[in-house]
């Protein structure tokens, strides 16, 4: 079991993968908070079959998984929706963190959690890490990966918590504004400060 628990965060493109493969790197385990969400709607979930329940089987690919464009699409455009969702899925994401977390075996571990300001996880964690980058870098590295366009990276940017937010609840701050080859370094003085702290537990 992890002694130290540190929470990873920060907004859209910011590069909080890029940071966690690297915690990853040495030998820390990671429990993202992403991989969780797409676990618990897998085919036989009792949080799948609900969502069908309430939307039908439109939200389905062919092949019986979710359909997360089609379910975003539906969400975006409906608060209570989104509310009614968000109900569903954040004790079972919530409970499973909590759950992987305790089963962690590295001597500190990395809980990613893209929302964690937004959803007001910092009471899971003994210190946040904020992955910092400005607004222009992450609408411009979103859209080239995801392919998207400039409108969409910025409504998903709105309805998160604001640079300033993010950085309010920070203990640690990775700045990721440079080149991808400053993080390594960035990472490994961090790692070397969270054994000290988790030793020290």
């Amino acid at each position: 079991m992890s002694r130290f628990v540190v929470g990873l965060s920060g907004g859209i493109g910011s590069g909080k993968t890029s940071v966690s493969d690297l915690f990853a790197a040495h030998g820390i385990d990671i429990i993202d908070a992403d991989v969780i969400a797409r676990q618990v709607v897998e085919p036989g979930t009792p949080a799948l079959a609900a969502i069908v329940t309430k939307l039908g089987s439109q939200v389905l690919t062919q092949q019986g998984d979710l359909d997360r464009s089609q379910l975003r699409h539906l969400v975006f455009s409906d608060p209570a929706l989104k509310d009614w969702l968000s109900q569903l899925l954040h004790p079972l994401i919530r409970q499973q963190m909590h759950s992987q977390t305790l089963a962690a075996k590295s001597i500190y571990c990395i809980l990613s959690v893209p929302l964690l300001v937004e959803n007001k996880l910092t009471t899971m964690v003994d210190r946040v890490l904020i992955v910092d980058v400005s607004e222009n870098t992450q609408l411009q590295r979103t859209v080239l990966r995801d392919n998207s366009n400039a409108a969409q990276i910025s409504a998903i940017m709105r309805t998160q918590a604001s640079r300033a937010e993010r950085l309010s609840v920070a203990d640690d701050i990775i700045e990721n504004d440079g080149p991808a080859g400053d993080l390594p370094a960035k990472v490994a003085q961090l790692h070397h400060q969270y054994l000290t702290l988790a030793a020290q537990c």
